[in-house]
């Protein structure tokens, strides 16, 4: 990930006392990074077009980057030509989108996040044993299609701590709870506390089901909202955990947050008066656009940032074994 123009000093600010500080970790997760790496390669190796099934993440300017390079999104794979190599997105897909895949003839490779796997995995294994499962998350959001899709007659959506008292089961004690995992941490964890309360048996996934990532940029954000006049969140307005990052700046005390995909949409009257910003990003969104923020910020007269470090991130995923076989073999291009 490329550096950011940061001050060496300690915490720095300008004759005015203003201060800009940006958060850590932020930015790519091991997740986004693969799959994003994923897509490149395979460009690579097969050449343009590589059709991928709904966005690779939810970010668009790292779509509007690979489109360039000659990456397809589709919705639907019936948008795919038959034969043609599909990359499944970041998010997972369910069984029937990979029946479809191999109906099709199609050459797909999985690019879904191995912890979003690992969720689709329990939701399997507790449906073997018959349990209900209660999947908090998201209406409409890929993760929660992917994972519902493994076991549909098993699976209850809870969206939220008030959807709780509405949830019906056919044993209260045989019920199992999983989540999506770029939720909130704090919310999430209501839920649960809501749901033992009306199934004291409930079951937990063996292990946390939100991401190390999106975990660790709540806990780095809630490290600097409380000292913020004002929190910028650069994510795209589909991006789950990126929403989430300005809901939990507020609740952690910022004055004010908002998410802006980039720069451009920073609006001048937010930085009335504002002494303390704070700066994050979500777990797809490149660095260059938080960069793009903070000289943004200079321009207007705000001092160079400093950073402050939650905890260091060192977790990497291997590429698709699909990929990773025609690496070693070297598949010419057709």
């Amino acid at each position: 990930m490329p550096q950011l123009d940061l001050a060496t000093d300690q915490p720095h600010t300008d004759s005015g006392g203003r201060r800009v500080v940006v958060a850590a970790p932020r930015g790519y997760c091991a997740g986004v990074d693969r799959a994003v790496v994923t897509v490149e390669r395979a460009l690579e190796t097969y050449g343009a077009p590589i059709y991928v099934r709904k966005q690779i993440v939810h970010n668009r300017h790292v779509v509007e980057t690979l489109e360039q390079r000659g990456a397809i999104f589709v919705d639907d794979l019936s948008a795919v030509p038959a034969g043609a190599t599909v990359v499944f997105s970041a998010h997972g897909v369910s069984p029937a989108v990979r029946e479809q895949a191999t109906e099709r003839g199609l050459k797909a490779i999985d690019a879904t996040c191995p912890l979003v796997t690992k969720v689709h995995h329990e939701a399997k294994r507790f449906a073997r044993e018959d349990l209900d499962i209660l999947l908090i998350g998201h209406a409409g959001h890929e993760e929660v299609e992917g994972t519902t899709g493994e076991a549909p007659a098993n699976i209850t959506l809870v969206q939220s701590p008030a959807d709780v008292d509405g949830v019906e089961v056919r044993d209260p004690a045989k019920v199992a709870w999983l989540s999506q995992t770029t939720l909130s941490v704090d919310e999430t964890m209501e839920t649960v506390r809501r749901l033992r309360e009306k199934f004291p048996e409930l079951i937990d996934p063996p292990s946390d089901d939100i991401c190390y990532a999106t975990s660790n940029r709540q806990a780095a954000i809630k490290q600097i909202a409380a000292h913020s006049d004002l929190v910028i969140v650069v994510g795209s307005a589909n991006s789950s955990n990126s929403v989430r990052l300005v809901e939990v700046a507020l609740e952690a005390g910022a004055k004010a947050a908002y998410r802006v995909d980039n720069a451009t949409e920073i609006a001048d009257e937010w930085l009335d008066g504002v002494q303390n910003i704070g700066i994050t990003s979500g777990a797809s969104v490149p660095d260059d656009l938080v960069q793009g923020v903070l000289d943004h910020l200079q321009d207007r007269g705000f001092p160079v940032a400093t950073e402050e470090r939650l905890t260091e991130e060192s977790l990497v995923f291997a590429l698709p074994p699909e990929l990773r076989r025609d690496l070693r073999k070297g598949v010419p291009r057709d």
